[in-house]
């Protein structure tokens, strides 16, 4: 078997550190390209043409945009809460990258006779003849989504200004309320499963056994209450320029105002692999696994930027209303209904 570190083969370490590699830059990019899409798709919706100027056809515009924010003064309020004020971005931006850890992306393949599964918090278990992940994979993203909402207030209570409060109480309210019936909305899927594992999950949905078909008012459900969980038009109200300049992160500047915009585009990757993973069938599909799931979570992609280029923002009222008194309670009902047919 070779070298061995804590039980496991030395080819399973170097298959983790690539596997991370590849994953972070694969994220790095498409928020950086999202941008580019999200302008371009938008443009073209509203018949203009969107960046055109740097590079071919505006190809060059996300670079351009990283090394003038790079490059941009860095202003620190003199009243802010300067410990927090720096952490809040990084609070913010960790989870939505370190979600990634355990969703699938593939079944496994082999390297130097090792089978390694393409999945960054999981090993091949060569005595048990399988994958060996997290088995409570979707606890772990749901407990770091909510993590994720304390770089927010926490960055609108930093800043000491009126407006970035605001908008970082409004973020926290937001966030719970569709957090719960976005937490609600999978328990469908779980009860169908029998299991927490993403692994499982996936499995189970071999051959367009998708839970998008069983379970299509869980799957509307969970999707629209991501949108708004992470501050998504039409639910971009913690940010709303028309009434809190930039919300929490009005005082933000350079690369710290960045760091939002990157985990905002971050948590939308995330929550479309999640989408991808949970109800259309992970990796499952007519071509190679890595390129089935990359499709699917960049056809959810294309989704959200036409959400955006369709629908306006909501009133805050209109916002909370449709949390607590549509999907919460169809949620609910969802899952007793799941019940009912599963016990019969």
């Amino acid at each position: 078997m070779g070298y061995e570190i804590l039980g496991l083969p030395m080819a399973y370490y170097v298959a983790m550190v690539a596997k991370v590699l590849v994953v972070f830059v694969f994220v790095l990019l498409t928020v950086a390209y999202a941008t580019y899409a999200e302008r371009k798709i938008i443009g073209h919706m509203q018949v203009r043409l969107g960046p055109m100027r740097t590079g071919w056809h505006g190809l060059l515009q996300p670079i351009a945009d990283g090394l003038k924010l790079f490059f941009k003064e860095e202003v620190i309020p003199s009243q802010s809460s300067k410990f927090a004020f720096l952490i809040a971005p990084l609070i913010a931006l960790v989870p939505a990258f370190i979600s990634f850890a355990v969703i699938p992306f593939g079944d496994t393949v082999e390297v130097a006779g090792y089978k390694i599964p393409l999945q960054i918090a999981a090993y091949y278990d060569t005595a048990a003849g399988k994958v060996v992940d997290i088995n409570v994979g979707v606890l772990y993203i749901l407990a770091l989504a909510s993590v994720g909402v304390y770089g927010i207030v926490l960055a609108g209570w930093a800043s000491n200004s009126k407006y970035s409060l605001l908008g970082g109480l409004r973020s926290s309210a937001q966030m719970i309320s569709y957090e719960l019936a976005a937490g609600l909305s999978i328990i469908a899927v779980f009860m169908l499963s029998e299991s927490l594992s993403l692994q499982k999950i996936v499995a189970d949905q071999a051959g367009f056994g998708w839970y998008a078909f069983k379970q299509p008012l869980a799957f509307i459900l969970f999707f629209i209450c991501s949108l708004a969980e992470i501050n998504r038009t039409p639910f971009d109200l913690p940010e709303a320029e028309s009434e809190l300049v930039s919300g929490f992160c009005t005082e933000y500047s350079s690369m710290k105002y960045a760091m939002f915009f990157m985990a905002e585009y971050a948590n939308m990757i995330t929550v479309c692999a999640v989408t991808t993973t949970l109800f259309l069938g992970g990796w499952h599909g007519p071509f190679p696994p890595v390129i089935n799931f990359v499709a699917k979570v960049y056809f959810l992609i294309f989704t959200c930027m036409w959400i955006r280029a369709t629908y306006p923002r909501y009133r805050y009222d209109q916002l909370m209303r449709l949390g607590w008194k549509v999907f919460l309670p169809l949620s609910l009902l969802n899952i007793v209904a799941t019940g009912v047919i599963v016990a019969l």
